[in-house]
């Protein structure tokens, strides 16, 4: 499962939570929500007798067996700060669009001035709640954008709200979350192997009705029917991280539909698993330098060495410590910030540069003083543990959607291989993000389809946004899914975090909102400076 989600929120929440330091990792499943939203409707899953599924790949039903879909009008009700909310019904498997219907759960904010239309968005995961995203329309989406649009979110089929993938309670996640994923000896291979046959094992118990349908493919078809309910001719549309996939897929199965497609932080949907894994691990490795050299501005900077090369040695040598002796945990509730969870402490906030200071000093707290408080707080947002020790089903449906959009190896020793070769090139985050994707091995809903280019033949131009210095989601991404899409127009960012509309540059921020509001593009190449 990718390290991936949104900017703006791990900063947020950090502030708010700790009073301090704040397409994939064992330890680690993804993205900083916002809070939960009004609208907290749930449809369990059910389950089914076991057994080996595949995912439904692309197809096309007629529009006659769909239209009941397309024609219903639900019922939006208020939802509390402006907002309304709404349950949409869908087929849980398109291709019998007669049979079993799901539910998927919206939330609008209606324009501020004259309507002309909705602009639906996506934080990313796979697992990101879209209503909790929208919830943050006023941060979210320009003021500009927002007079004309209503600002759409929904959770995607098997999150949060619509219809979830459930596997695990609390305290199996914070075992699986906190497991080892940086094996040092053939015991601790094993036990990572028996740790993700049982996630696979306790998700296909508890959802295997759901988890064929869980795929990007169908939540794009999903997006088209929200589309045709909302009374738009064509999808206007802005996807952040793992979003850039579901909107170029909408642009792949709909291109006829699209009016604007706007996807920052892009994926590279050709890339393989394997491969995307080890780029993502890379741009995770390259900000973390990015950070390093920026900590020494500081005077509050930990680092005692004062190059790039010795802070990282000081980095690998605290990772070292907590794998041998856990930090300490000033929380209470048990948990030990070992090697995985330290990890994640400290990529939480690389997703924002604005959370570097607060990387800074809880480093300083675990290096110095062997506390790593700090760092287990920041990780509890990027998997969104609650005080409570309860889980959102992001990390659940994260491995839920990544296993059956893409082909990953089924034996152990192709992880084993793979996450050597990502440890040589990126040592602080290669083996985490490779045997995260384990699961995937045992998974009971397998792809039918293999990783291959999105070109979205016959839709008009599509904005593919990417930030120079992405961890999550890194910038060759980008590159590729413009070159890929017949109509990708590439702008970057010479920027530092995760996804660039939004995040400071006026520059950015201008061209989107051009495109978003008159499909005005910029030109394809341009690189927007780095905000100051």
């Amino acid at each position: 499962m990718r390290l991936a989600g949104q900017t703006a929120k791990v900063t947020r929440r950090t502030k708010r939570r700790s009073g301090g330091p704040g397409r994939r990792l064992a330890a680690a499943a993804v993205i900083a929500l916002l809070p939960i939203s009004a609208c907290s409707a749930r449809t369990p899953a059910t389950s089914q007798q076991p057994g080996v599924t595949k995912a439904v790949p692309a197809m096309r039903t007629p529009a006659s067996e769909l239209r009941a879909f397309y024609e219903q009008r639900p019922d939006w009700s208020d939802c509390g700060d402006g907002f309304q909310c709404a349950r949409i019904q869908v087929p849980l498997d398109y291709t019998k669009p007669s049979g079993e219907r799901i539910e998927i759960s919206a939330i609008r904010l209606p324009a501020s001035g004259r309507r002309t239309g909705s602009l639906l968005i996506n934080p990313g995961g796979p697992g990101g709640s879209g209503i909790q995203y929208a919830r943050a329309a006023k941060s979210v989406v320009s003021e500009r954008v927002r007079e004309q649009y209503d600002v759409v979110g929904f959770d995607p089929r098997g999150v949060g709200e619509s219809t979830p993938v459930h596997c695990m309670t609390g305290a199996q996640l914070d075992k699986y979350v906190g497991m080892d994923s940086s094996p040092d000896s053939p015991a601790e291979v094993t036990e990572l192997d028996n740790a993700s046959k049982q996630f696979a094992e306790r998700c296909e118990a508890q959802s295997a009705r759901l988890l064929p349908h869980v795929g990007t493919a169908d939540a794009a078809r999903d997006i088209d029917v929200l589309r045709g309910v909302l009374g738009d001719a064509g999808l206007t549309y802005l996807g952040k991280s793992y979003g850039t996939y579901l909107g170029a897929m909408y642009a792949e199965l709909f291109p006829k539909n699209v009016r604007a497609l706007v996807l920052d932080g892009a994926v590279d949907p050709a890339m393989s698993a394997i491969k995307s894994n080890e780029v993502q691990a890379k741009g995770f490795e390259v900000a973390l330098e990015a950070f390093a050299e920026d900590c020494f501005l500081d005077g509050a900077c930990p680092f005692t060495s004062r190059t790039v090369d010795g802070a990282m040695k000081e980095i690998s040598d605290l990772l070292a410590r907590a794998d041998r002796q856990p930090l300490k945990n000033d929380l209470g509730d048990g948990r030990v910030v070992n090697e995985a969870w330290t990890v994640l402490g400290i990529a939480t906030p690389l997703y924002e540069r604005t959370a570097w200071p607060q990387l800074r000093q809880a480093l300083g707290q675990a290096m110095i003083h062997g506390n790593g408080t700090s760092l287990l707080r920041m990780a509890d947002l990027l998997v969104d543990r609650r005080s409570d020790g309860t889980y959102s089903n992001q990390t659940e449906a994260n491995m839920a959607v990544n296993c059956v959009d893409h082909r990953y190896p089924t034996s152990l020793d192709a992880y084993g291989k793979a996450a050597d070769a990502a440890g040589k090139m990126a040592p602080h985050f290669g083996p985490f993000v490779m045997w995260g994707s384990l699961p995937c091995a045992y998974w009971p809903a397998k792809s039918a389809e293999a990783d291959k280019p999105i070109k979205g033949e016959g839709a008009p131009p599509i904005l593919v946004v990417g930030t120079l210095r992405d961890p999550a989601t890194p910038y060759e991404w980008a590159q590729g899914l413009a070159k890929e899409l017949t109509s990708g127009v590439l702008l970057g960012y010479d920027g530092d975090g995760h996804t660039a509309y939004r995040s400071g540059s006026t520059c950015v921020d201008t061209a989107v909102d051009d495109y978003l509001l008159t499909l005005r593009a910029p030109k394809n190449g341009t690189v927007c400076p780095k905000a100051t």
